[in-house]
């Protein structure tokens, strides 16, 4: 049982202290796991910053349009023609995007949003700013997305729509979600935030529902600084999403005329340049995050008590970030132990995600307690989100999944 440690030629382990591959100058440090007081760190996530982004950006800068100039359309067509619709509405986050898939499909108060609670909270808060329901059911241990077998019997007359997460990359079960939205008449909202990229056979993530939300924050496959894309094949959405994000105004009428309740939820000229540049290099990005994952697999294959995720067959995983998980026979003090000891050894990582029906704020408006949905909080409980980004190393993998095995040998003494 455990994970057995890889013999060695050197008890010590080699750490690169640059950025990365083609980030210049490397200098390589040598330091015993064992006996490391002062180490070097590793974070959760980086942004891969070019040089062709640092001058698309200032580019900008030196013009007289920060924001609705020439960049925003630019960005919106390219990500349209990448995604594979028809429409994309470049907006300041993806919680902005999912805020107006929900308004654009008419969901008000008191209508209910069947979704997971296996996420980041902003697919259920979305609802919340509407005063509809999020609904939850409970995800697949193996996915860890909504689980579409439980769905139909969720479904009440308040009933609108259903909104699936691509959790960590890896595409929810679209088929089986189209045909339970067309079957009972509601709306279909994907939420693929995390899934860039990622693929159901030729269907890239983001074409399978009424409306879908992709985002940039730095962690992500690609990054526009801060920002997110409402993408749709419907026109209708694609208009009222882009009435929405700019103060209620038609993109056609004048600057003071207001047809409708509009927000802020502009994207500027200066992170769509950003978000330009770093599209050109999303698949080699892609295809690098593919590699760290590989590597991951690798170096934990030989662990039995960690389980590691793998790609559903049909699909390929852009992936977000890289989460394990504990096998049932650890416990939640066991995880947080872990992510105690790889944080004392200068590993970031995090406990991807708490369930947010257990959130405070979820217990205290709708009455949640645990037991609700036990494969999520399960799942929850034992998840552990290790270093991941587009210019991970793989001494830096190694010295990762090193000490983490450290970390594991000992739960088991």
């Amino acid at each position: 049982m455990g994970c057995p440690q890889k013999e060695r030629n050197d008890q010590r382990s080699p750490l690169s202290l640059g950025k990365g591959r083609g980030a210049g100058v490397r200098v390589f440090g040598w330091y015993d796991v064992q006996d490391m007081i002062d180490p070097v760190k590793i974070p959760l996530s980086a942004p891969d910053i070019s040089q062709e982004d640092i001058a698309a950006v200032t580019a900008v800068l030196r013009t007289s349009q920060l924001s609705l100039g020439p960049r925003l359309p630019e960005f919106e067509q390219a990500m349209a023609a990448y995604v594979g619709v028809k429409h994309a509405v470049a907006l300041n986050s993806g919680t902005s995007a999912l805020h107006l898939c929900v308004r654009a499909l008419g969901i008000g108060e008191g209508d209910e949003v069947i979704t997971t609670p296996f996420s980041f909270v902003a697919s259920s808060n979305c609802m919340l700013f509407e005063r509809a329901i999020p609904k939850f059911v409970d995800i697949r241990s193996d996915t860890l997305c909504i689980d579409p077998e439980l769905i139909e019997r969720a479904i009440t007359p308040k009933t609108k729509a259903i909104l699936g997460v691509d959790v960590f990359g890896v595409p929810a079960d679209w088929k089986a979600l189209e045909g339970i939205a067309k079957k009972h008449g509601l709306a279909l909202i994907e939420d693929s935030c995390e899934a860039l990229g990622s693929s159901i056979g030729k269907r890239k993530a983001g074409t399978f529902g009424d409306c879908a939300t992709l985002a940039f924050y730095p962690n992500k496959q690609m990054t526009t600084g801060e920002g997110g894309m409402l993408v749709t094949n419907r026109d209708d959405i694609a208009l009222a999403a882009r009435k929405m994000r700019n103060q209620g105004r038609d993109p056609e009428s004048g600057w003071l005329e207001h047809e409708v309740l509009g927000y802020n939820y502009r994207l500027s000229d200066i992170n769509c340049a950003l978000g330009i540049s770093q599209l050109k290099r999303l698949p080699e990005m892609i295809r690098q995050r593919t590699q760290v994952a590989a590597w991951y697999a690798e170096e934990l294959s030989d662990c039995s008590n960690l389980i590691v995720p793998a790609e559903p067959a049909g699909t390929n995983v852009s992936w977000f970030v890289y989460v394990v998980r504990l096998t049932d026979r650890h416990t939640v003090k066991d995880r947080d132990a872990l992510l105690a000891h790889l944080r004392k050894h200068g590993i970031g990582c995090n406990n991807y995600f708490p369930s947010i029906h257990l959130q405070p704020l979820y217990r205290q408006e709708f009455h949640y307690k645990p037991g609700d949905f036990p494969v999520t909080e399960a799942v929850s409980g034992r998840t552990i989100a290790l270093p991941f980004s587009t210019r991970l190393e793989r001494t830096q993998v190694e010295t990762v999944c090193q000490v983490l095995k450290q970390g594991l040998a000992s739960l088991t003494h």
